[in-house]
């Protein structure tokens, strides 16, 4: 008998025939392409929420969204292709095959600040106030776009056998990311060999959901424009440090073993600490207007 797809020994949850697509009018649509729009979609309306919560003109957000969207995915698409190019030198159309994966979402983030810099000097609107309520939807769509990576069953990370291990059939996983380690302790159940992983799409899930609740919290306490940005920054980067250095594909700075998202999170997070201890300082002394809801 076959066995499950996906595997939770420890929680008693199995996952038998999750399909990766799903074949509308015998045209393959990809699960993880639905949940990547859904988590967009989401983010918008998480943001268009947060403007009219601060009292912003809704219809800036989406306008912003339209352009955002579109040059995340361009960001994240360049940022893995720098990073991955041996995959792609000696076929360079792959670069444009997004269907065959490969997005990396601090190129969504460079591509989506820069999108928000030109957009807020065209609009003639504050680019931090811009930011502040816009990353609540990124993180929004960041939350919920990690499952995608669970239906493609990538992003995992190296053997594990706490509460929370994910068994996954050896079968169903790109061979180039099951390390030394996890083939040490692979699991032959049903006639079927699986490794057993860091779930660290879901502990990236939960950490954001965390950072989320908190941003919206957060907001009517902030004592200047750009400060939820910054938080924002600073708590994805310190989730990031550590559930990276756990995952087995990881994107290296090339000619060293240096993975790039933690060297970019550790800068990210210190240079918004940095900002926000200098936000504050000054917003003592100039004091803050709040422009929420009461």
């Amino acid at each position: 008998m076959e066995g499950a797809d996906i595997r939770f020994p420890h929680i008693g949850i199995e996952i038998g025939n999750l399909e990766r697509y799903l074949s509308v009018f015998g045209y393959p649509v990809a699960y993880y392409g639905m949940i990547i729009t859904f988590g967009m979609l989401m983010g918008y309306f998480m943001a268009s929420w947060t403007a009219k919560r601060t009292k912003q003109d809704k219809e800036l957000y989406l306008d912003f969204a339209l352009y955002a969207i579109l040059m995340a995915v361009v960001g994240a698409r360049i940022y893995y292709v720098v990073f991955e190019w041996d995959s792609y030198k000696d076929n360079l159309i792959q670069i444009f095959n997004l269907r065959g994966g490969g997005l990396a979402i601090y190129g969504g983030i460079i591509g989506g600040v820069l999108t928000a810099v030109i957009y807020a000097k065209v609009k003639k609107i504050p680019l931090l106030l811009l930011l502040d309520t816009s990353c609540i939807g990124l993180v929004t769509g960041q939350m919920i776009g990690r499952w995608g990576n669970f239906v493609n069953r990538e992003a995992f990370g190296g053997f594990t056998d706490n509460i929370f291990a994910m068994q996954l059939k050896i079968s169903e996983v790109q061979s180039k990311y099951i390390t030394d380690e996890l083939r040490k302790h692979i699991v032959h159940l049903d006639g079927t060999d699986y490794i057993q992983v860091h779930p660290t799409f879901l502990y990236e899930s939960i950490w954001n959901f965390c950072l989320l609740c908190f941003l919206i919290f957060f907001t009517k306490k902030k004592k200047f424009d750009g400060e939820i940005f910054y938080l924002y920054l600073l708590g994805y980067s310190l989730g990031r440090i550590w559930i990276e250095g756990l995952r087995t594909d990881q994107l290296k700075l090339p000619g060293t073993d240096l993975a790039v998202s933690q060297l970019l999170s550790i800068v990210l997070a210190v240079v918004s600490f940095i900002l926000i201890i200098d936000g504050r300082r000054k917003a003592r002394k100039l004091g803050y207007t709040r422009i929420w809801k009461s």
